[in-house]
């Protein structure tokens, strides 16, 4: 591997490393992993494994050495390249496990619940950034015994290196079967959806295509959300934060799913619709001078309320066989990110039956997948930063 001599550009915000001269093997950073670096969206994956046993940092460092670093994101720094109207580019680099590895010496205390201890560790991890002469990840280790594991992992990657879907497939690419150490894990088929077909399906298509640009589009220049005391107001950001997490039972979750014939997602959406539906329910009471009863009892809400979110939807086939194939040597598939989004509304409304949250959100989520939204505004994204610069 041939050095580069790195320098740190003054006039470069972001604080990359700068080089006059990268190796023929320097790839480009991909306009959406760019985007993922601007100062008003800036945005980490952060994942918290509980594990069954204490862990051995040596045993984990030996095994990253075969399986991560073979990934060329994750054993690569992104530098400036000079001669290339300062664009970003993939340049592979020697990784110091002992900068990646990190075991804390975390102690329980009679007066602090684990968790809680757990919560303010992940928080301290959010307001210190990852060293960019560095590639963008690292692992720490916390052998501290918590209510369902004996030890934690704590896994924090910066999102140009990959989206949700392959980072999680690459993680489970990393591991194999007790029973059969060559052997990849296995996880249950996904069952083929009927797919609809003839020149209804495709006018469908189409229809729901124009319709949900359109709305991106006025979106874009001026429909905003109803102002709810759930928006938060300018320079949030700079305010203190805190990280709660809580277990769920993805059994009755996928009892639910399954009474509905629906997926974890919708049933997690639909929750979500319920959450903040009752929160808005409550605030609007306390903003009317109710009583703390009453807020719960009667209907608060504010009448017809524009409340949307953004949706990631995966734009490429990924799996466990997948990941395992890009980690070898001239393979042709493709890193890093290949999400798409879709502006995904809300329906804020009180339900006497609970499953009423779900069964909307299913309908909303199914509306949405026969649509090619997620596509166009990924083709957008990408061609924004290409043709007018980052700082669009």
């Amino acid at each position: 591997m041939k050095p580069i001599k790195t320098k740190t550009s003054n006039t470069d915000l972001l604080g990359f490393p700068s080089a006059a001269e990268l190796g023929d093997d320097a790839e480009p950073v991909s306009p959406s992993s760019v985007v993922f670096h601007e100062p008003d969206f800036n945005v980490h994956v952060v994942a918290i494994m509980g594990i069954k046993t204490q862990v051995d940092s040596k045993v984990v460092k030996d095994k990253l050495v075969d399986s991560l670093l073979r990934n060329p994101r994750f054993s690569s720094i992104q530098v400036i390249d000079e001669k290339d109207n300062g664009r970003l580019k993939w340049v592979k680099t020697l990784v110091d496990l002992e900068d990646h590895v990190i075991t804390p010496n975390v102690c329980a205390n009679e007066d602090t619940k684990p968790e809680k201890i757990i919560e303010k560790y992940v928080l301290k991890l959010t307001e210190t950034p990852l060293d960019k002469s560095k590639p963008l990840w690292d692992l720490h280790l916390i052998n501290l015994r918590t209510s369902d594991a004996e030890s934690v992992a704590i896994f924090r990657v910066h999102h140009s290196l990959g989206d949700g879907m392959s980072l999680v497939s690459l993680l489970l690419a990393c591991t194999r079967q007790t029973a059969n150490p060559d052997a990849l894990p296995t996880i249950p088929a996904l069952r083929k959806a009927k797919k609809q077909r003839g020149f209804g399906s495709f006018l469908m298509i189409l229809f729901n295509t124009i319709v949900d640009v359109f709305r991106f589009i006025l979106t874009a220049l001026f429909l905003k959300d109803t102002q709810t005391p759930l928006r938060s107001p300018p320079g949030v950001e700079f305010t203190a934060r805190r990280i709660v997490h809580r277990t769920v039972s993805l059994d009755d979750m996928k009892l639910i799913k399954n009474h509905l014939s629906a997926t974890i997602n919708d049933v997690a959406l639909g929750v979500t619709q319920a959450g903040i539906s009752r929160y808005l329910n409550r605030k609007y009471g306390e903003l009317k001078k109710e009583s703390v009863g009453s807020t719960e009892e009667r209907n608060n809400l504010a009448k017809n309320i524009r409340f949307r979110t953004a949706l990631l939807i995966n734009l490429r086939p990924a799996g466990i066989k997948k990941m395992a194939e890009m980690m070898e040597k001239n393979s042709d598939a493709k890193y890093g990110n290949g999400i798409g989004f879709v502006l995904l509304p809300i329906n804020i409304a009180l339900r006497d039956d609970p499953l009423e949250y779900v069964r909307e959100a299913k309908a909303t989520v199914d509306r949405k997948k026969n649509s090619l939204e997620a596509i166009w505004n990924s083709t957008i994204v990408d061609a924004i930063p290409k043709l007018f610069g980052t700082e669009v």
